[in-house]
């Protein structure tokens, strides 16, 4: 039975066996291949993690045209605030308009918890939709709802009637799971079910040459322009969903030829569902960050299409051009060793894309595993050599910053909101994803090879900042294994 019959996906740990928890030395995976890295594995200390409802907010909020309503208590919509910054940079890249996303929240209270919290959804579907007069309503159930059982998809069918927007209700009840990947599936799961059309109702209207970029917050309007252009020198149209995407034209999804995933972490769900119900194949074996990987990315698909010959004349000519643009810049990173931190494709693909350049790639931290990884691993110890660690973790600062102390990294790669503890440790830091710039294809292994010289160039900033603050952990954890609250689904430590 199709995942997409059921009301809401399967976890990840149920249906990839993902985990969250594990660390050791990347030549390990030569033998073992994560096998320690179970889905119950989990931590006898753990510091703090990741909530899925915030990668879903910030897809459902950059969806044009739509009100995003919150079922739970009115916290759970804090993160919206700063989310909202890359909802106006990405429709002002787009369409030259600065537009912010429209969320809302029924603000459960403590009375509504002890009586339940469904009329308040109700009236607060028919009021959005009378506001704000919108295309789709994610009606969205964070924790309280989940907790307390208030049937929101019986609230949905219940109210659809009475409304013009369309519903998708949207499950992202953050207790169920700990892999808050998880999120992708949720959003994908509410598209699928309600903006795509009946089978078969567009399968004449493939044109040969129609691809689905996918784009589940994985890079910004510049890097789509980047692979937009790639892609066009096949002479192929492309569709880019769903981040800012029209909900209307979501249906096109199913009349492309061939979806292409940019982050097997975040794609999957939606691939198998279009080949599944529409026979849209796809591709998902390659994330194109790096000079290696963007050639094999775009190698595939243009043979997908019988473009192979054609796709090896550009990517040589691509690969010629980046080697001059970063052979005044490579120097610098001879002997510089650097630490990065991400989802665990992105981490991956962007040590890779490091030792391309030149670092000594020291360590990796990834927020959770899952079989997609298993190639890129097999990459990254090939280029990169197998006597540094690798830490699955959904954050956990503590194990970060005994690593660090540990390696002594030059710079550290991780996200906004995860640089401050390498910060704080003088080392220089340098975000792993902005949606303003560039890390995807050609252009974007020279434009972060750029800004890792200018860091690199003057990295006072950190050092200053390390005279004058400390972290809160004691020298006596520093002397520790980083890995020592770790333990494998049959409680034995690491």
């Amino acid at each position: 039975m199709s995942y997409f019959k059921l009301k809401e996906p399967p976890r990840r740990e149920d249906r990839l066996q993902a985990c969250i928890a594990h660390g050791a030395a990347l030549g390990d995976l030569a033998t073992r291949r994560l096998q320690c890295c179970l889905p119950n594995s989990e931590r006898r200390f753990t510091q703090n993690s990741i909530c899925l409802l915030l990668p879903a907010l910030g897809t459902m909020n950059s969806i044009p045209n739509s009100v995003v309503l919150m079922h739970g208590g009115l916290g759970c919509g804090s993160s919206c605030h700063g989310g909202n910054a890359g909802v106006r940079s990405g429709n002002n890249h787009r369409w030259g308009v600065v537009k912010d996303g429209t969320w809302l929240s029924t603000g459960l209270t403590e009375a509504d918890v002890i009586s339940g919290g469904e009329p308040k959804l109700a009236e607060a579907i028919i009021a959005a939709d009378r506001r704000y007069r919108p295309s789709v309503i994610f009606v969205v159930a964070s924790c309280v709802p989940g907790i307390i059982g208030d049937d929101v998809d019986g609230v949905v069918e219940q109210v659809q009637p009475a409304v013009e927007a369309k519903l998708l209700p949207v499950h992202c009840e953050g207790f169920k799971t700990k892999i808050w990947a998880t999120a992708y599936d949720a959003v994908y799961h509410a598209i699928g079910r309600t903006l795509l059309p009946e089978a078969g109702f567009i399968a004449d209207k493939k044109s040969g040459k129609t691809v689905n970029l996918m784009n589940m917050s994985s890079m910004g309007r510049v890097d789509e322009v980047e692979l937009e252009r790639l892609l066009r020198e096949l002479e192929l149209a492309v569709n880019i969903f769903p981040v800012f995407s029209d909900p209307g034209a979501m249906q096109r999804m199913a009349a492309a030829d061939l979806s292409i995933s940019t982050c097997p972490t975040h794609d999957d769900y939606m691939l198998n569902h279009l080949q599944e119900k529409y026979q849209v194949p796809f591709i998902i074996r390659h994330m194109p960050i790096g000079i290696e990987n963007t050639g094999k990315w775009l190698q595939d698909v243009a043979e997908f299409f019988g473009l192979g010959a054609k796709a090896t004349a550009i990517i040589k000519q691509e690969e010629a051009e980046l080697a001059a643009a970063l052979a005044p810049l490579k120097p610098m990173f001879k002997g510089k060793k650097a630490f990065v931190s991400a989802g665990e494709f992105r981490a991956l693909s962007t040590a890779i894309l490091l030792a391309e350049l030149g670092f000594e790639v020291v360590g990796v931290r990834a927020f959770h595993h899952d079989e997609f990884a298993d190639i890129e691993y097999e990459k990254l110890l090939r280029i990169t050599g197998t006597d540094y660690p690798l830490n699955i973790a959904n954050c956990q600062p503590f194990e970060e910053a005994n690593l660090l102390r540990k390696i002594q990294p030059d710079v550290f790669l991780g996200h906004m909101n995860g640089n401050s503890t390498a910060a704080k440790m003088g080392i220089a830091t340098h975000v792993i994803y902005n949606t303003g710039l560039h890390y995807v294809g050609y252009r974007g292994a020279y434009e972060l090879a750029r800004r890792l010289y200018r860091q690199l160039k003057n990295p006072r900033f950190n050092g200053n900042i390390s005279k004058y603050v400390k972290l809160p952990y004691q020298e006596s954890w520093y002397r520790q294994d980083p890995f020592k609250y770790i333990e494998t689904a049959g409680g034995d430590l690491e």
